[in-house]
């Protein structure tokens, strides 16, 4: 007789909680092979799950509305719950009983990671926000560095500061420059290093250099992209998107995007404006290049 149970994971790739309840639905199908079929495990980066909830939210309403766990397991495709509620079938159906301790979890999910970052072989670059002076989070980043080597080694190179100071005199480094500019349901602007002030600025090659590639989409919120006064006039300022753009995509080059720090960016888009302007200071406060 064919299997008729099928367990999916779903869930945060960095989280112990997503460890723990793949680790279960690998060990009930190694135990139980004629009991079930193979798990279907989906290690997710943070802006996906988000997503991914917000899709399953709206599928199946009421059922999930208050879910806010870090990973989501499913029975034959109908949401169970987190880890515990799979902990819990697993006991009541199979009598299997997990004693592996959290900190193996945390072991795994650590090596996990890392085993994830560097199998992309991306940059992977920081951004440490503060709002009205308090320090609100840290947004991180992936580089597109295979599609848009240039583009990417200017922003990494503005966020370690590596480069000194320009011809003219400018420190070419994101710390301490503010974001100047907010569109609401649009996109947060910054990286004006000159005044702040939205019209100044410059590369680590010089005032401008030209447009690399249109190949990354504005598909989705948290898209980084470089900011310009025309063709070919990138130099610091950048943009992270709101929601998804496709206006954009042949007009500005998007070089990255958004993978930790969704809620970092939930608090600067709430920020109020004046003409476009936060009213409060919203400020990077320290940035560089993420080793896992």
């Amino acid at each position: 007789m064919a299997p008729t149970i099928q367990i999916k994971v779903v869930g945060l790739l960095g989280e112990p909680s997503f460890h723990c309840a793949k680790s279960v639905a690998e060990a009930l199908k190694q135990t139980f092979p004629s009991k079930l079929e193979d798990p279907i495990v989906l290690p997710l980066l943070e802006y996906q799950w988000r997503e991914f909830v917000g899709n399953i939210k709206q599928e199946f309403k009421g059922e999930i509305w208050d879910f806010s766990s870090s990973v989501m397991c499913f029975l034959d495709g109908h949401p169970l719950g987190n880890e515990e509620a799979l902990l819990k079938l697993a006991e009541e159906e199979f009598h299997y009983k997990d004693f592996r301790p959290e900190a193996l979890y945390l072991a795994f999910a650590s090596d996990f990671y890392t085993k994830y970052q560097n199998a992309k072989k991306h940059t992977f670059v920081f951004l440490d926000i503060s709002i009205d002076g308090q320090l609100t989070g840290r947004m991180l980043f992936e580089l597109f560095s295979d599609i848009c080597p240039k583009t990417c080694k200017n922003f990494q190179a503005l966020c370690t500061g590596e480069m000194g100071t320009s011809k003219s005199g400018l420190i070419l480094h994101y710390k301490g420059s503010i974001f100047h500019r907010l569109v609401k349901n649009g996109w947060i602007q910054g990286g004006d290093i000159a005044a702040g002030r939205g019209n100044g600025g410059e590369s680590i090659y010089g005032p401008v250099f030209e447009d690399e590639s249109f190949a990354v989409p504005h598909k989705r919120r948290g898209v980084l992209g470089m900011s310009n006064k025309g063709r070919h006039t990138n130099g610091s300022q950048f943009y992270i998107t709101l929601q998804p753009a496709t206006w954009m995509d042949t007009k500005y080059v998007a070089f990255g995007q958004l993978i930790e720090g969704t809620e970092v960016l939930q608090k600067l888009e709430s920020v109020s404006t004046f003409n476009e302007r936060p009213k409060t200071i919203c400020q990077i406060m320290d940035c560089g290049v993420f080793t896992p």
